[in-house]
């Protein structure tokens, strides 16, 4: 059939991945340092990845091409989502930002004979999933179901040193700040509570006022999406105290 497809200029791209990120659908992947469109029925054709090329190497063009296959997509967004093995899985762009769901070990003994290496397997980290970064993490997926999530200041896991096991285990963390990072998280925190069965909220600030935009974000999402579910805010002080 004809119709509208997107089309990549090799010598205008300059393989920085953004719109292979860009594409929800996973059309878009980088293949030898260069943005390429591997699954010509993956493309909607709507160009979300339009706007995100920084040298216009993305246009559109009608011309014979596979119907787009909502079904595959679906099932492929579902995949990348479970990874085989709880590895990376592939899906383009920057590697820093590709969704690793992690399979946990059960926690090690108490033992007094332990080397350095012991130690750090005695407290093992609680971060299910990658990235963390609130604006990397994907809006929908399998591992969000009956997630209870944690919305957290970066800075609240350096000053609280029990970050991992108090707040972090067992729950989906995601971080920002506020003050250094562009925009406002409510309209994509709202889309992830909307749109997923999440079982619960925890927010997590700093005591200093910029935080307030992420606790006030949190809240907006959680009321702006119509559920109705358990959430608590907890505050940490700079000393690294809970005060709320």
């Amino acid at each position: 059939m004809v119709r509208k497809i997107i089309k990549i200029d090799e010598e205008k791209c300059t393989g920085c991945g953004i719109c292979a990120n860009a594409c929800h659908e996973g059309a878009i992947e980088m293949v030898n340092g260069k943005a390429k469109l591997v699954r010509e029925n993956f493309c909607d054709g709507f160009g979300d990845c339009l706007p995100s090329c920084p040298t216009g190497a993305i246009t559109f063009e009608e011309r014979e091409a596979p119907e787009y296959d909502e079904a595959a997509v679906n099932k492929a967004k579902e995949l990348k989502a479970y990874p085989e093995d709880h590895r990376e899985g592939h899906t383009g762009g920057c590697p820093g930002s590709r969704f690793m769901k992690f399979k946990k070990k059960e926690d090690s003994k108490e033992d007094t004979n332990f080397t350095l290496a012991d130690r750090f397997v005695s407290h093992p980290s609680r971060l299910e999933q990658w990235p963390c970064q609130i604006k990397l993490l994907p809006t929908t997926g399998d591992f969000y179901k009956g997630a209870k999530l944690l919305i957290a200041a970066d800075c609240t896991a350096y000053a609280y040193a029990n970050m991992h096991e108090d707040f972090m285990k067992g729950k989906i963390t995601m971080i920002g700040c506020p003050k250094l990072d562009e925009g406002d998280y409510t309209e994509k925190l709202t889309e992830i509570i909307s749109n997923n069965d999440i079982a619960s909220v925890t927010i997590v600030r700093m005591e200093v006022p910029c935080c307030g935009g992420l606790q006030r974000a949190a809240e907006n999402a959680i009321k702006n999406s119509g559920k109705f579910l358990p959430w608590q805010v907890v505050t940490i002080s700079r000393n690294g105290e809970v005060i709320e």
